[in-house]
């Protein structure tokens, strides 16, 4: 009698889990696709791959574009960017010859001549063939102060996820026995040559629901990982843990902590053995220390030490008075209502501040003495985008670049003695005299002026007809600003087209406010704007829905998803790369959870009410014509899970709806790994465009 009581009990259970199961199917036929690397999946993959490729390649000008492409891509012309590790510049180069990379080293004096002789540090073609991996360089954390030794991270496929190992940079070898961690997403910081902090997968239950590291601990050399000690444990739900070591010319500084979300953190100086924490506002941004000097950005209004210190504002304390429980901040920068801080560096004796006024960049340079801060403005080229390069904290030397739409990149090198010197350009790739750019501004559905950039052929019609390419990304507190782009001049303006980008809300170029006034359930604000803008034009009859296309990636290929669901009628091309759709279940995949702090978690009724309203994948409706949509993903991605988009597309395909889709097997999150790989993508990209829009 038990046993079978037992047997039916057990039947019961199967059955209502096999009911389970077909509910969770009937509401989402698409789940199996979140299988990354099943059989099943992709073959899938492959048939639509194959699909896309043979149509688009089928263009008449696709050979062109990938043709050019390429030569740009690898053009010995390209500006070789430097970084500064005392007595050594590093690079790390593409081209036809070095397809997955070299990382190579010259002196400052030589870097400087017209054609610098690179040293060999690390060949990663060689790397991949001798270990049968396909390698890509994902950067090196240095050993402070000599630099002669550094910690190597290498990804299989472009992947968030690495693997770390020590690096001899006298002998140019790998050290033996040296440090090494196995593929994780983690990070190991030098405390000294013996000992490091790491944060990395220790086994079950030490990462965070976000798929990062929840514990940092100490590692000693010639000891193993197992016996590393623990010194900070943050919670699964956290973000992440964080480890890192600030280093300055009178001292190191140890920080552990952990980021709760992904505005707001928790800071520790680690001294002695011991954790002190550092009572910040859970959302201010820490910049670092510099002269001993505590940095933080106000992301709200501060008011401490009988001062209110404003949003967006840059302040300043002494770390030991801070320690030691003196609150008398002081301030060194209050941006205006349309300027923002973009960056902060440091040289020797100087604070770099990069600020945006109404999306065009000033570069100020601050000195700190007896207490107070002191600034002036830094003579660099104005009307464009500046960005600080590589600085140096032995000397006052630093590189800094300038672009704009038509102006190719240029790089900059200011000596000790604050002489600015053009010491690299890129060629002319394109015939940007032909062209004229303008600034607008569209009111969005709130009132709110939403600016945008058009870049257009000086003998512009507007009646219409302008093939018209509109890119912008709106979250996470991104600033989108003019930069001159070799493949969009060659593949889309001189073949005809017009470019556009968008400052949205959600982004950083008017500073904190700018940003927070459209997370969560002033999400939907993002996709206003960028319809507000889309609007005006077609109003100015820049271009008609016919002509005009769309394109967004990651969270962009959010905007542009939830924009063409919402208004189908407005777009005729849409390019939705790695893109987040199903906003019901991407806080479980992969990294989803991590941006919660931007869009809500959908697991709360009270949240999922507001993200319900503007997700693509749940609002994608039976009863509508959408444009061809292109969607773009890659299956090494391990930030935003490929299933997003392969979801996407067959719920289109089940509807009946036309698309493309294509999946590269390598890439991560960004492009391709190789240049003929992102030169293949951009073809793509840009045959589907001329397709649709002209």
């Amino acid at each position: 009698m038990k046993m079978r009581l037992f047997v039916s009990s057990f039947l019961l259970l199967f059955i209502f889990f096999i009911s389970q199961v077909n509910a969770q199917d009937e509401t989402d036929p698409f789940l199996w696709l979140e299988d990354i690397d099943g059989a099943k999946q992709l073959e899938w993959v492959k048939a639509h791959d194959s699909t896309t490729v043979s149509a688009l390649e089928g263009y008449p000008g696709f050979q062109e574009i990938y043709k050019e492409n390429l030569t740009i891509l690898n053009s010995k012309e390209r500006i070789a960017y430097p970084s500064i590790y005392k007595n050594y510049i590093y690079n790390f180069w593409q081209d036809s010859l070095n397809e997955r990379g070299l990382w190579r080293r010259t002196t400052l004096k030589e870097y400087l001549k017209p054609n610098p002789v690179w040293e060999k540090v690390l060949d990663i073609d060689e790397m991949s063939k001798t270990d049968s991996i396909k390698w890509v360089f994902k950067g090196a954390n240095f050993l402070y102060p000599d630099f002669d030794r550094c910690m190597v991270y290498l990804s299989k496929g472009g992947s968030d996820a690495v693997v770390i190992r020590e690096f001899d940079l006298k002998t140019k070898q790998f050290v033996k026995n040296g440090f090494e961690l196995p593929e994780a997403k983690g990070s190991v910081s030098w405390i000294d040559k013996n000992t490091v902090f790491v944060r990395t997968n220790f086994g079950k239950g030490t990462l965070t629901t976000s798929g990062y590291a929840r514990i940092v601990k100490v590692w000693k050399r010639g000891t193993g990982l197992d016996e590393a000690a623990a010194v900070f444990e943050g919670d699964s739900t956290d973000v992440s843990a964080i480890a890192y070591v600030i280093h300055t010319p009178e001292r190191s500084y140890n920080i552990v902590g952990r980021d709760i979300t992904f505005y707001t953190s928790d800071y520790y100086a680690y001294e002695n053995g011991k954790l002190t924490k550092l009572d910040f506002p859970e959302d201010v941004k820490f910049d670092g220390i510099f002269k001993n000097q505590i940095l933080l950005e106000m992301k709200t209004d501060w008011n401490v030490g009988g001062k209110i210190f404003k949003q967006g504002a840059l302040i300043s304390i002494d770390y030991n008075k801070f320690l030691n429980g003196d609150r008398n901040f002081v301030q060194i920068e209050l941006p205006g209502e349309r300027e923002s801080i973009v960056a902060v560096a440091t040289t020797k004796d100087f604070l770099i501040i990069n600020k945006l006024s109404n999306v065009r960049n000033e570069l100020y340079k601050y000195v700190f003495d007896n207490g107070r801060w002191s600034g002036s403005k830094i003579d660099a080229p104005d009307f464009g985008t500046i960005s600080i390069g590589s600085t140096d904290d032995f000397s006052n030397k630093f590189f800094f670049t300038y672009t704009n739409f038509l102006t190719p990149t240029s790089l900059y090198f200011v000596n000790d003695n604050g002489v600015i010197e053009k010491v690299k350009s890129l060629p002319s790739f394109f015939e940007g005299k032909k062209f004229q750019v303008k600034q607008y501004e569209a009111a969005s559905l709130d009132g709110t002026k939403i600016p945008y950039f058009l870049v257009e052929p000086k003998e512009i019609k507007y009646d219409g007809t302008n093939p018209t390419l509109l890119y912008a990304y709106g979250g996470f507190e991104i600033s989108m600003q003019p930069s001159y782009s070799a493949v969009i001049g060659t593949a889309w303006l001189q073949k005809g087209g017009v470019y556009v980008l968008a400052n949205l809300r959600g982004g950083g170029e008017f500073g904190p406010k700018w940003h927070l006034g459209a997370i969560k359930e002033n999400r939907h604000k993002v996709n206003e704007d960028m319809i507000a803008v889309s609007e005006d034009l077609i109003k100015r009859k820049v271009t008609s829905p016919k002509h005009l296309g769309i394109m967004g990636g990651s969270n962009g290929g959010l905007l542009v998803g939830s924009v063409f669901v919402q208004r189908p009628e407005l777009y005729n091309a849409v390019v939705c790369r790695v893109p987040l759709l199903d906003m019901k279940r991407y806080n479980k995949l992969l990294a989803g959870a991590s941006w919660m702090g931007e869009y809500g978690n959908p697991d709360l009724p009270e949240e999922w009410s507001y993200i319900k309203k503007y997700s693509p994948y749940q609002n994608l409706s039976k009863d509508k014509n959408y444009p061809k949509v292109f969607f773009m993903t890659s299956t090494r991605d391990d930030r935003v899970h490929p299933g997003h988009a392969r979801k996407m597309a067959a719920k289109m395909e089940s509807y009946g709806k036309p698309f493309y889709y294509y999946e590269n097997t390598e890439g991560g999150h960004s492009a391709g790994v190789t240049n003929k790989q992102i030169a293949f993508e951009s073809a793509l990209i840009y045959s589907y465009l001329w397709m649709q829009l002209k």
